[in-house]
């Protein structure tokens, strides 16, 4: 279910409070939620998964986003994120795809746009509609390595 992206990164669709227990077994040390509450009817919210990622000792972050409407200030939260982390991360959203799309825009300038396209890719996510958002290696703007 869980899908890497690199070594200390993972996404996947929606997970439960079971899927939890197995981010606690696959070493998980943070969990980055990429989806807004109640976007699907049935959907665990964000609190739900906080409180059971907790009683696990495993961090969580709430960063919901919207396709086409991703922020700058979204990318710099999820860069904070990953630099609190203090191990392996688990990003999820419906499908994964935003969570992917976020790590991307994290990563850019510090691998090439090729590479985060490619990288998304070979984990089963076209990350296509953020291209132009990614710069090449050494432009402006410091990124977390995740």
């Amino acid at each position: 279910m869980f899908k890497q992206i690199t070594p200390v990164f993972a996404v996947s669709p929606q997970i439960t409070e079971q899927d939890v227990e197995l981010a606690v077994a696959s070493d998980i040390k943070t969990i980055i939620s990429n989806r807004p509450d109640g976007e699907e009817s049935g959907q665990p919210d964000a609190a739900t998964i906080a409180a059971v990622a907790a009683r696990y000792g495993i961090n969580f972050v709430h960063i919901p986003v919207v396709i086409g409407s991703i922020s700058d200030a979204d990318v710099e939260k999820m860069d904070a994120a990953f630099t609190k982390a203090n191990g392996p991360v688990l990003a999820f959203c419906r499908s994964g795809g935003r969570a992917a799309m976020m790590w991307a825009l994290t990563q850019s300038g510090r691998m090439e746009p090729s590479v985060l396209l490619k990288t998304a890719e070979a984990a089963g996510y076209n990350i296509g509609s953020i291209a132009p958002r990614l710069r090449p290696v050494g432009l402006s703007g410091d990124s977390h390595e995740s």
